[in-house]
């Protein structure tokens, strides 16, 4: 089966869980960086996985675009969802809820929530200060939760 795993990704945590996800997956996958500004043809996938983080309480409207623009062919393929944030429980479900659209997360095989990362070297100065000000973070932390990524994986 060949799987596509479409994301978005500012710092790149998103890109580092999504070659943990086609690492652990046992059949051909494709990685591509919706950032990038690629077309790509997911009529040639049998299953798609559709991953971004969460920035300010919002995914990257890469993500929220590709979902729109391919929402009847998602439908009809073996799909999964996950987002990478650093909020946990309901705060974390509520941005996944508002991540991608209802009718994608109620035909979704997998969906996860993998934690996320402040990679204090991959942010600008105004980034680097809202962080330490709002989440009171004063160095790089990563979150990434391996076992909600072996979950998601088992699911699909």
């Amino acid at each position: 089966m060949s799987t596509l795993i479409a994301y978005a990704t500012k710092h790149g945590c998103t890109e580092k869980c999504a070659k943990k996800v086609a690492n652990k997956l046992p059949d051909a996958v494709e990685l591509k960086n919706l950032k990038n500004k690629m077309d790509v043809n997911i009529t040639k996938y049998e299953a798609v996985i559709i991953a971004g983080s969460i920035h300010t309480g919002q995914i990257q409207k890469e993500i929220k675009n590709f979902c729109k623009d391919n929402q009847d062919i998602l439908k009809q393929k073996k799909i999964g969802l996950y987002i990478c944030c650093m909020d946990e429980g309901e705060k974390a479900e509520k941005q996944f809820e508002n991540a991608f659209p209802e009718e994608l997360r109620k035909v979704a095989i997998a969906k996860g929530l993998f934690g996320g990362e402040f990679n204090f070297d991959k942010m600008n100065f105004v980034e680097r200060f809202l962080v330490k000000r709002i989440a009171k973070v004063k160095e790089s932390v990563s979150k990434i939760k391996e076992e909600n990524i072996d979950k998601f994986v088992e699911k699909f």
